[in-house]
């Protein structure tokens, strides 16, 4: 029997399910507030913590982590790559740690973390549609900047596996569909999918699209750059992923905290927090504009998802371009259990790390 620990870190939160075969025995996820992980200087820097939670978590369940014969983590870091499951080896787990496809999440813990545990108690180990699966159309990568392109870095995870949901509930294939994906949570990204590929998205660990409870979004360069001379480029990476949004407006990433405080009638937080609301909205505008219009669905997911007060002023401003459709929380868990169990079980493959970006240039570079 496969008994499978799926690993699920997050910006603000680690979360582990434990399966045999395709029965959830327990899904567990731990918040974690800013200042607790921005004691840690990097994100490899809290492995041991992550690790600790995990043990703590099964230990909690009665599980017995030798009884666990396949790992499987949420990826991202490493050299951008095509979607589907792929095994876990040490070229990925190195290339992860070193950041090699330019940006730094937490999602990359993910499989660092299967990677450690597998080569201590032995099994097998894998990773789905980590965070910088490129589908990118050509358009999306170009900047003002010679040589300098835009990224694939998004919630690919929990995007595709909420978009084929809902394809379904409309009597469609995901593949023939063109929807705006909204993952709204600790980190947000706004994305544009059309006949089964994301071709557009806000990059949202990269300092692009609204700003979220832990992430500083779209900010012209200048006003940046002004900003860069009294602080260092590290305090600039962390507020990318760490230490933006809510955190540094409030000292703290739950948003649960900023929401009571505005629906207490403080200004501040009523007014950020419309701001975040307002800006996703515009990133929505600007994707209706990348699918000339042709848009099925405009598809929320995520935690934050759970308050109805962004639902209806997401309708408010965006009904006109394609109907709203919520799916508060979201199905990484069963979406990284069931693809790998179809791996295990020979109704799918799984592929190897090419160590290679799908995307390294043009040919006039």
């Amino acid at each position: 029997m496969n008994r499978l620990l799926i690993i699920n870190p997050g910006s603000t939160s680690t979360k582990i399910s434990v399966f045999d075969e395709d029965r959830c025995l327990f899904t567990e996820g731990v918040f974690h507030d800013a200042p607790e992980l921005l004691r840690y200087p990097t994100t490899n820097d809290q492995m041991p913590f992550r690790t600790q939670v995990i043990l703590d978590i099964l230990g909690k369940h009665g599980i017995d982590i030798s009884s666990i014969n396949v790992w499987v983590g949420r990826g991202g870091c490493a050299y951008s790559q095509k979607s589907g499951v792929m095994e876990i080896d040490k070229r990925l787990v190195d290339d992860t740690a070193a950041d090699k496809g330019g940006s730094d999440h937490p999602a990359k813990l993910g499989v660092m973390l299967a990677y450690q545990f597998c080569t201590q108690y032995g099994g097998k180990m894998y990773t789905l549609n980590p965070t910088n699966v490129d589908e990118l159309c050509d358009y999306a990568r170009i900047t003002g900047i010679r040589g300098l392109y835009r990224r694939a870095q998004t919630h690919v995870l929990n995007q595709k596996a909420v978009a084929k949901i809902h394809a379904k509930t409309i009597g469609r294939s995901y593949e023939s569909c063109s929807f705006i994906v909204c993952h709204i949570d600790g980190g947000i990204t706004i994305t544009a999918h059309k006949n089964g590929r994301m071709i557009d998205s806000t990059e949202g660990a990269g300092g692009d699209g609204p700003f979220s409870p832990t992430r500083l979004g779209s900010i012209p360069v200048m006003e940046l750059a002004n900003y860069a001379d009294t602080h260092s480029t590290e305090e600039l990476r962390a507020m990318c992923s760490r230490s933006g949004g809510f955190v540094s407006h409030f000292g703290t990433s739950n948003a649960e905290t900023v929401h009571r405080q505005m629906e207490a009638g403080d200004r501040k937080a009523t007014t950020i927090w419309n701001a975040m609301v307002y800006q996703i909205c515009k990133s929505i505008g600007a994707m209706a504009a990348v699918l000339e219009g042709n848009v099925d669905a405009i598809v929320l997911t995520g935690g934050l998802v759970r308050y109805q007060d962004i639902i209806y002023a997401i309708e408010t401003r965006c009904s006109f371009i394609a109907p709203v459709a919520s799916y508060p929380g979201e199905v990484e868990q069963e979406e990284l259990a069931g693809a790998v169990l179809d791996v295990l079980n020979g109704r799918d493959k799984a592929f190897r790390y090419t160590g290679k970006p799908v995307f390294s240039g043009f040919d006039w570079d």
